[in-house]
């Protein structure tokens, strides 16, 4: 089979010149540098970055025929093979820029689409960039030119399921009315698997944070506290952005020795296409169900502070914005000076690569996590069996013993079972 030659991408970007700035607003710099980290995990060369200074998108071809024209130049002189723009483009926007510079055209939200088709592993994170894809060419279908003819050879026009970009309204329509269909079934077998861990009373940690943030690998770190760890139960960790897709669970122990659950959620990305936040807003519920969030940053990055606003609006979309939070900074190995603010009982800065302060971080999980049970030991006459038949079903047992009179037991218990079987502690 020939191999495919990897595609040399032109970006460009549009920055606003307005003197209202919202609070919000990405550096276009930032929002570039970012554009070329996308292409790079897509599989493309970058060659060169370009910036159109305007104060509104040209109607037509989105930064005015004449700049297009130049970059058309530009691009023929580098011999670039695709033009990435760092906004969304209408269909008549691609249709018209393709005609002028004779060269496919894709947006940020094809890049970003077409990296989710690479990455998705399981059955439902292929229908859900499935669906998404559908959703961002229904309203393309009749103004995107060329791109119609392309269906699966390169950056942008892939994706499992690809459908033929020349398939009409109503064939689109019935696939993603079928891929919903296939959704709400996956849906209801993810829930019924949600209940028996709930039921299990294992506590729940969610890892949150912007794309290569450096979740899995902490993720990696964390799962090594377990008895049962074993190599082949790591993550895949490469340093570029979206380097996993799919929910990931895992479980880790505590320094109490207790188990706990870690939940790595896929990463964030400024301008994340909104069909795309619909679509992984089932995978993401994992997070609402979390006993607790670790929200991680990377603390090398010039605009953590606007990463974490992205990560925590969607956060709040998703309705989970009030769980027990803890802020991680990774990566302060990376620091140029080994100066950073000191941990509070919220926070905390760690190098999940090198193991600093990870010993820490265990604690305040450990902390944050035991923070609403009561440590408990209990003894239970034997007449009373069917109340240790409860409380083993519904939490961890850390001991037992058959003494005399009765079953003797550690446990941990939530407030409310506390107050129903005060009467049967014997120490505390």
């Amino acid at each position: 089979m020939e191999e495919q030659l990897q595609e040399k991408a032109v970006l460009v970007g549009l920055n606003i010149t307005t003197n209202v700035k919202k609070i919000d607003d990405i550096d276009i710099n930032e929002s570039m540098a970012e554009l070329k980290e996308l292409v790079k995990a897509a599989g493309a060369e970058v060659l060169a970055s370009v910036i159109q200074n305007k104060p509104a998108r040209d109607a037509a071809y989105f930064i005015g025929k004449g700049k297009v024209e130049e970059i058309r130049d530009y691009c023929h002189m580098l011999g670039a093979t695709m033009i990435v723009f760092n906004d969304e483009l209408s269909g008549a926007h691609m249709r018209n820029i393709e005609d002028v510079t004779g060269l496919k055209v894709i947006d940020r939200t094809a890049l970003i689409l077409d990296i989710f088709a690479q990455r998705a592993l399981s059955k439902e994170g292929k229908l859900q960039v499935e669906l998404a894809q559908l959703k961002y060419r229904l309203p393309r279908l009749y103004g995107m030119g060329g791109q119609m003819s392309r269906t699966g050879a390169g950056i942008g026009t892939r994706g499992p399921g690809e459908q033929k970009l020349e398939v009409d309204k109503r064939h689109i329509l019935n696939r993603a009315a079928d891929i919903r269909k296939e959704l709400r079934e996956v849906k209801q077998n993810r829930e019924t698997q949600r209940v028996q861990r709930l039921k299990s009373n294992i506590p729940i940690v969610a890892l949150v944070g912007y794309t290569n943030a450096g979740k899995s690998t902490l993720l990696n770190e964390l799962i090594k506290t377990h008895k049962d760890y074993e190599t082949e139960k790591e993550v895949f960790v490469k340093d570029m952005l979206f380097a996993t897709l799919d929910v990931t669970l895992r479980k880790a122990t505590l320094p109490n020795k207790r188990d706990f659950l870690v939940v790595d959620t896929v990463g964030f990305v400024s301008k994340l296409p909104h069909d795309l936040v619909e679509a992984f807003k089932a995978t993401l519920e994992e997070v609402k169900y979390a006993d607790l969030i670790l929200h991680v940053i990377d603390a090398t990055n010039s605009s953590f502070e606007l990463q974490k606003q992205t990560t925590e609006s969607v956060l709040k979309e998703l309705g989970a914005d009030d769980k027990k939070t803890i802020i991680v900074y990774n990566k302060i190995d990376r620091l140029e000076l080994d100066i950073y603010p000191r941990n509070r009982e919220d926070r905390i800065y760690i190098s999940a690569k090198k193991g600093i302060n990870m010993d820490i971080l265990l604690k305040m999980i450990e902390n944050a996590l035991m923070e609403d049970t009561y440590q408990v030991k209990l003894l239970l006459p034997y007449d009373k069996g069917n109340i240790f038949s409860r409380i083993k079903e519904k939490y961890n047992v850390d001991s037992f013993e058959y003494v005399e009179n009765g079953t003797q037991l550690e446990v941990s218990l939530d407030e409310e079972d506390y107050n129903v079987y005060k009467e049967y502690i014997i120490e505390e």
